[in-house]
């Protein structure tokens, strides 16, 4: 690669978010221990604290010059097809050449991979995540791939995993006034590229079910509003419309107290695959905008599968928070979360393997 092609860009600086971590969860990055690695050599590296951070510094101190010149970016670098890739999001796809589980890395630097992975995720959710990945892709590491911008161990560093239905981040809080380090990608295909209609193999779709549970809840005014029935945007549409913008849907605040506790715990379901940090990262930044007060609840007409009332389509978005759940033909769900509605997107739907 040139150095013409891995030109950076400069940004003016943003507010630190690790402010955030000492006020909301210092601890909560801190106590995303990891289980024991199957690699003690470079596990003892990163003694004593084992986050998914600790490990990211782990990982690019073992790699070698000709690995980074492949895997490893600096922090703003442009890419000539996609733009800023730390800040890329797509579908179905690998931000590197390389396999994680190919003689690219070695068998100590693939486990390592594997727990930082591990450390991104809740505790009670990795099997889900597992079986996701082996419907997937085969399993971990297989047709994916990772890349580190910046320098771990420093301010400011982030590694990507990107694959076929998973986008996450690990960002050592460096992303600033983002969750999760950046916009992020989970899905699903359970069973088959067209799942049945109440999806019985497919791991997130509880999620839907809870929401609609909700709509079930709504009176007949109620309903009218929040059933869009034309015009649901691509899923890869998930850009701040900001506080002044217009959104599809029913506003929160048009909900009775009942239905703000349902959709409270809707948005609990939501967050609780990832890390207690991440979590927390939510949290506050929805907080900042004026909490889910400030959100709409849309569900779509449009790809209803098996025509049977049961919204398999649905969007919970505020001035800086999009959470596109779309079940259609099977589960994919884009999120995009930040405290300031001046955040670009990059984000790309790609069609191949959905």
């Amino acid at each position: 690669m040139s150095a013409a092609e891995r030109k950076s860009v400069n940004h003016s600086p943003l507010q630190p978010r690790r402010d955030f971590l000492k006020q909301a969860g210092g601890l909560a990055l801190a106590t995303a221990t990891l289980p024991a690695l199957a690699t003690p050599s470079l596990l003892a590296a990163a003694a004593p604290e084992k986050t998914a951070e600790s490990l990211v510094t782990v990982l690019y101190k073992s790699l070698t010059d000709k690995q980074k010149k492949d895997v490893c970016f600096d922090w703003n670098y442009v890419d000539q097809k996609r733009g800023l890739l730390r800040t890329r999001l797509e579908n179905n796809w690998k931000i590197t050449k390389p396999s994680i589980k190919s003689d690219f890395y070695t068998k100590e630097q693939q486990d390592l991979a594997h727990q930082i992975f591990r450390g991104m995720t809740h505790p009670d959710w990795y099997s889900r995540f597992d079986q996701q990945l082996k419907d997937d892709v085969g399993g971990f590491g297989n047709r994916q791939s990772l890349a580190i911008f910046g320098k771990p161990g420093t301010d400011q560093f982030e590694l990507v995993l990107a694959s076929r239905h998973m986008t996450l981040r690990c960002d050592g809080n460096s992303a600033e006034h983002v969750a999760f380090g950046g916009p992020i990608l989970y899905a699903h295909e359970g069973e088959a590229l067209f799942e049945e209609p109440h999806h019985p193999k497919n791991v997130f779709w509880h999620q839907a079910v809870e929401a609609n549970k909700l709509y079930d809840m709504f009176n007949g005014k109620q309903r009218q509003q929040a059933l869009v029935l034309k015009d649901m945007p691509t899923e890869e549409l998930i850009g701040f419309r900001g506080p002044k913008g217009s959104f599809d849907g029913l506003p929160v605040t048009e909900f009775s107290g009942d239905q703000k506790e349902h959709l409270q715990s809707i948005l609990k379901l939501l967050i609780e695959p990832f890390r207690q940090s991440d979590q927390d990262e939510v949290t506050r930044c929805l907080k900042v905008q004026g909490g889910l007060d400030a959100c709409h609840l849309a569900f779509y007409k449009e790809g209803d599968l098996g025509e049977d009332n049961l919204w398999d389509n649905w969007r919970l978005e505020g001035p800086s928070f999009v959470w596109y759940f779309r079940g259609n033909p099977h589960v994919h769900v884009w999120v995009n979360v930040a405290d300031t509605a001046n955040i670009k997107l990059n984000s790309y739907q790609n069609s191949v393997g959905v």
